[in-house]
């Protein structure tokens, strides 16, 4: 399988993964142009791709799914509350287009499996998944305010994950954010934080699989790439977890493809 996060962050996500006989998108939360670049950069043609799968309404994850599904005649697919929520900010999709999948639910593309599970953020509906193919395995899990037990549950068997490091406390609440939004952002359905994301990631190394981790989804005003990565990095030396060793530890870009890795 390969993955590759295509763009990641507060301002646009959007991350490739394939396997033997499928490509899809997670999310396409930038314009469909800049999507459609990043992706001819790491040589894929857009028009191979077999689905766009969306884990919730906001603008940074389908900013440019809509012009995307009309170009190049792909599917969406996301449950049916986040269609409701986002229907009428991507445009006219074309109705063999429209896949209303369930929560929770596997869907099959070829020889790829997409497993949806529940995450705790302010939308509609929003989701996380899982994505397989022939025993291997690749997550994304970003915009929760807390790591759940269900999402642990299904990213704990994954070689590659990537978790959201959204911000630095203290940066957020001394910075330009109104006090509503801040609270939100802290809150059990807001955004997670470095120190929180290295402990989930303490979590997760206690699973068998020795993995590559991805930080990514960094707010622009309230968090530093080296910042993120350092306190990530604190939190597992604290724990006795090795880097290279233990766990191989990287950051996603937010304006350029990354993280390219073939399991």
């Amino acid at each position: 399988m390969i993955f590759c996060s295509l763009y990641s962050g507060s301002s646009g996500n959007s991350m490739f993964i394939a396997s033997n006989r499928a490509k899809i998108l997670i999310d396409a939360g930038l314009p469909g142009k800049k999507i459609d670049l990043a992706l001819q950069e790491i040589n894929e043609n857009p028009k191979d791709l077999n689905g766009i799968f969306i884990t919730h309404e906001h603008s940074d994850h389908i900013k440019g799914v809509g012009v995307l599904s009309r170009k190049y005649d792909i599917p969406i697919y996301a449950n049916a509350d986040t269609w409701s929520a986002m229907e009428s900010l991507i445009g006219n999709i074309k109705e063999h287009n429209i896949k209303v999948i369930d929560k929770r639910s596997i869907t099959e593309i070829e020889d790829m499996n997409i497993k949806a599970f529940n995450i705790p953020h302010d939308a509609a509906a929003p989701m996380g998944y899982t994505v397989s193919s022939e025993k291997k395995s690749i997550s994304i899990a970003t915009d929760f305010g807390t790591f759940t037990r269900e999402i642990y549950d299904n990213i704990k068997e994954s070689e590659v994950i990537l978790i959201e490091s959204n911000h630095d406390v203290n940066m957020l609440k001394f910075g330009p954010y109104p006090y509503p939004l801040k609270r939100r952002i802290l809150s059990e359905i807001g955004h997670l934080s470095n120190e929180d994301c290295g402990s989930a990631i303490v979590e997760l190394y206690k699973s068998s699989t020795k993995k590559k981790i991805i930080l990514g989804h960094l707010s622009n005003t309230n968090n530093q790439p080296d910042l993120a990565y350092q306190t990530v990095l604190s939190v597992l030396n604290e724990n006795g977890i090795k880097l290279k060793e233990d766990i191989i530890l990287t950051m996603a870009n937010r304006h350029n493809p990354s993280s390219y890795i073939e399991i």
